[in-house]
């Protein structure tokens, strides 16, 4: 599928600063049997298992600290210091035959520092079904903004469109639950530019996550 430049802009659109409410106090739900998608195969030891429990269920994800280490780490961060739990997914971007979910933490007071990219021509990752990615707007600007892709989208790799994003892994369990987050009702009037009509009439929260193995 080709993606153009205009689409890689309206993602793009959605990098910004904006603080959100930080009462995060729904219960998790029943975790949701497994769901898993091939990927080309990575040593154990490369990998590290996170779990992640929403107001609509629990995702599990598996991180590729091995090709993407920097990237991994950068997430493993916001888990790891509790700040992921203040993140929510707030988009649902469709273009084309295809879509993706998106959530981060949008506090500036829960947010580390911008990282270094690494580009899919240096990783190896694509972006293909149930991949988790670092957004960015521009090399060196990726911080706490992330997405899951619904499908493989070939144009957000390097490099004919620029350096694309950052994907750092997968998701093993859960993808009906990131389906049904990014089939929930949109508000028509939220948002600006862009992203009016995209944004989630109900913001999905995320309400814990930890590590499942892994160091």
């Amino acid at each position: 599928m080709s993606i153009t430049v205009t689409s890689l802009a309206l993602l793009l659109a959605a990098v910004q600063d904006a603080p959100v409410d930080p009462a995060h106090d729904a219960a998790p739900a029943p975790v949701v049997e497994e769901v898993a998608e091939d990927a080309d195969e990575a040593p154990a030891e490369d990998l590290v298992t996170v779990a992640i429990d929403t107001t609509m269920g629990r995702i599990v994800l598996e991180l590729d600290r091995g090709r993407a280490p920097i990237t991994t780490a950068n997430f493993l961060a916001y888990v790891d210091d509790g700040y992921i739990e203040f993140a929510e997914f707030y988009r649902a971007m469709p273009f084309g035959d295809t879509g993706l979910a998106q959530f981060g933490v949008r506090r500036l007071d829960k947010t580390h520092d911008p990282i270094a990219h690494e580009p899919t021509n240096e990783t190896g990752l694509k972006h293909e079904r149930g991949t988790i990615a670092l957004i960015n707007a521009g090399p060196g600007t990726g911080r706490s903004d992330f997405y899951i892709a619904m499908a493989p989208i070939p144009g957000f790799d390097c490099c004919d469109n620029g350096p694309g994003f950052a994907p750092f892994g997968r998701v093993v369990e859960g993808m009906d639950v990131v389906e049904a987050i990014y089939a929930a009702p949109i508000d028509p009037d939220k948002g600006e530019g862009v992203m009016k009509g995209q944004m989630l009439a109900d913001p999905v929260k995320i309400t814990g996550a930890e590590r499942v193995d892994g160091d």
